[in-house]
């Protein structure tokens, strides 16, 4: 009888690409294997500590597993096991643990056990996933050395590191996937053997996919960086870190960019691709956020007119300089972070309003799919994997109705 696995994932596109690698190297042990929570005779739980709440719904997911099935073993991995195996080595059901930077390892030990965690110095190497129809997160980069005064994760990451050129063209060409995200904890650091982010895309310019980024840093947006996106078939939609429109809160943060720096790469996506979103982050409530502070986050969302914006209230992290700081008032994030999502929304509404009745090409999925600059369009008679033309019709939940040109 075929035994059951089941890799559940918590947190970002990493996580998700690395899920993709663990789900395939389990197939081919032999399991049959799914990513929604259900029976099973061995789960992954893969976490994330980005925040506390991450954290604590990485705990929480291990009784949801065991509601499933009580006699199952559970492997955990991931930043929140990196931070600390022991919680969940502790709990019952767990018998292996390892860290953000051994998922490698834990393939190795399915059938030992014990915890594994600490640093790792090359690029891990994880099997290729399954091939796809549709959309195929590519790990590219590893780690991080920014050391913003609020995260935690190069802490669990550890240093940046890259994977090779020849090994990322090697997953993308056998892929089979119409759309392609490079991924990693600091993409704009990519670096190796010489080959930077702009040699890399020159390196992937003729693939037959569509190809899109993770989260970029001011510095990655260079003359030489938008040229080789241009001459690759990189979509116009980049997701630029911001996470504050003060250059006080930028400084304390460890941000490594002014407001003007931020605004002035933005005019440089858009003078190279017209049509582009620009999405971002932006964390609400740091320590030393004043009220004219806030007020210069809400001004740089409508100065930067951003297709969407990730609206995040501070969360202090233990280990992170931020931390030791005095947190604001739990009321005063409130209203602010209430604040910044009503004006988002309405950037978002005027971003998405400005296509209504143009053309687009979209890569239709299970609900619906993406225009190039990132719009969720649905159509009727639309195919998951199909590429089509369309027209955008009419503003409709989270995007827009569009119809079918053509057959």
């Amino acid at each position: 009888m075929e035994m059951k696995a089941c890799v559940f994932t918590l947190g970002c596109k990493m996580n998700e690409a690395e899920s993709e690698s663990l789900m395939t190297a389990l197939q081919e042990r032999g399991y049959e294997v799914t990513d929604k929570l259900s029976y099973a005779d061995l789960y992954i739980l893969n976490t994330c500590a980005v925040t506390a709440e991450a954290e604590k719904k990485s705990r929480q997911a291990i009784a949801r597993m065991r509601k499933f099935n009580k006699d199952a073993k559970i492997a955990v991995c991931g930043c929140a096991s990196e931070r600390d195996a022991s919680v969940f080595a502790k709990k019952e059901g767990v018998y292996l643990v390892t860290g953000a930077m051994q998922k490698r390892k834990l393939l190795d030990l399915l059938d030992e056990g014990g915890i594994f965690c600490g640093s790792e110095q090359t690029f891990c190497e994880l099997p290729y996933p399954a091939r796809t129809r549709t959309r195929a997160f590519v790990r590219i980069q590893d780690g991080c050395n920014r050391f913003c005064s609020y995260c935690i994760i190069p802490y669990l990451r550890g240093r940046s590191r890259s994977r090779s050129a020849g090994s990322i063209l090697g997953e993308v060409s056998s892929c089979g996937a119409k759309e392609i995200v490079l991924t990693g904890v600091d993409l704009s650091s990519y670096k190796s053997e010489g080959c930077d982010l702009s040699g890399l895309l020159l390196r992937l310019k003729d693939i037959p996919a569509r190809i899109r980024f993770g989260s970029l840093e001011v510095s990655a947006i260079t003359e030489e960086f938008l040229a080789a996106a241009k001459a690759a078939p990189v979509m116009p939609h980049f997701h630029l870190s911001l996470q504050s429109g003060s250059d006080a809160v930028l400084r304390a943060m460890n941000r490594k960019y002014t407001r003007e720096e931020y605004l002035a790469a933005c005019a440089r996506v858009k003078e190279a691709f017209p049509t582009a979103a620009i999405t971002t982050d932006i964390i609400v409530g740091y320590p030393t956020e004043t009220e004219e502070d806030f007020k210069e986050s809400l001004s740089i969302v409508r100065e930067a007119g951003f297709a969407h914006v990730h609206v995040f209230p501070f969360s202090p992290r233990e280990g992170t300089v931020a931390s030791k700081l005095p947190d604001l008032p739990p009321e005063v994030k409130r209203e602010r972070t209430a604040r910044l999502i009503k004006e988002a929304a309405a950037q978002e509404e005027q971003f998405i309003r400005r296509f209504l009745g143009t053309e687009a090409t979209v890569l239709f999925e299970e609900d619906g799919g993406y225009t190039e600059n990132y719009i969720r369009a649905y159509a009727e008679n639309a195919k998951e994997g199909e590429l089509k033309r369309v027209r955008l019709l009419e503003r409709v939940k989270d995007g827009v109705r569009a119809e079918i040109i053509g057959g």
